[in-house]
């Protein structure tokens, strides 16, 4: 097996397409917002890449059938009065070594931009260590007249934030798409980072759907910040009762955190 192989699962001729990466990262916000808008849009899978950069092993479904961890390729082909179709690049995980994310990062922006790409946005959390209850969306652009059209929708640019550099796939996809004559920015949601967070997920998504012109339906997205909300709530709670001073012992209520996977 190649260090990297890329499988077409569909030919296409695209309009001026921009490219989305949503790979997991800090409170898998670049993941869950690029999941949903691949949902949202329709989006069609393109092609599958597999890499020995990936970790080795495999996922088995509910149905006990397996399959190798990958990152996906999915396109939008959007209406004719649109200026750009949409490529959203999502999957199980980015590369395990330094080595692997740029291997990775380089031939699949190869492949984008021999299918017309010229535009990158990425998609990630920014953690804060603390409870965010309205994420701001931070930026960082390829350029300055990229700063000042994300800044009229909504996006906030500091020295500060994120102060240090972008690291990963989301700051590679920019830096290396340079090379390849591409620019773009990344969008990044505050977020506390302990947990999987739909909230952030969704202020990212509504500045990118602006800048993309697509209309979005964030019904299940804010549901889904309901229950992680009341997660939140309730481990909360056992952390307070736990640091209370000890009562006498005896049976009591018993209160279940719960999951979601």
């Amino acid at each position: 097996m190649e260090d990297v192989v890329i499988r077409t699962l569909d030919k296409v001729t695209l309009r001026d397409p921009i490219l989305v990466e949503g790979l997991p990262g800090v409170g898998n916000v670049g993941k869950l917002a690029a999941d949903y808008l691949k949902e949202q849009l329709g989006a069609k899978p393109l092609a599958t890449i597999y890499s020995k950069f990936f970790p080795p092993q495999v996922y088995v479904g509910e149905d006990g059938i397996i399959r190798l961890v990958s990152n996906d390729l999915s396109y939008w082909k959007a209406a004719p009065s649109a200026p750009h179709d949409v490529l959203i690049l999502g999957g199980d995980y980015q590369g395990i070594s330094p080595e692997g994310q740029y291997e990775i990062t380089e031939r699949v922006l190869d492949y984008c931009h021999g299918l017309g790409v010229r535009e990158v946005f990425t998609l990630a959390g920014f953690a804060q260590g603390r409870v965010v209850e309205e994420p701001r969306v931070l930026g960082a652009a390829t350029a300055r007249d990229r700063v000042e059209s994300l800044k009229k929708a909504g996006v906030v640019f500091s020295r500060n934030d994120p102060g240090g550099g972008l690291i990963g796939a989301s700051g590679l996809f920019l830096g290396l798409g340079r090379l390849f004559g591409m620019e773009g920015a990344c969008l990044m949601g505050e977020t506390s980072g302990y947990f999987v967070d739909p909230r952030s997920a969704e202020a990212v998504l509504k500045v990118l759907g602006r800048v993309l012109e697509v209309e979005i339906d964030f019904t299940a997205l804010e549901t889904k910040a309901k229950e992680i909300d009341r997660i939140a709530q309730k481990i909360h709670e056992a952390e307070q009762r736990t640091s209370e001073p000890s009562a006498p012992s005896g049976p009591g209520p018993r209160e279940d955190l719960g999951y979601i996977g």
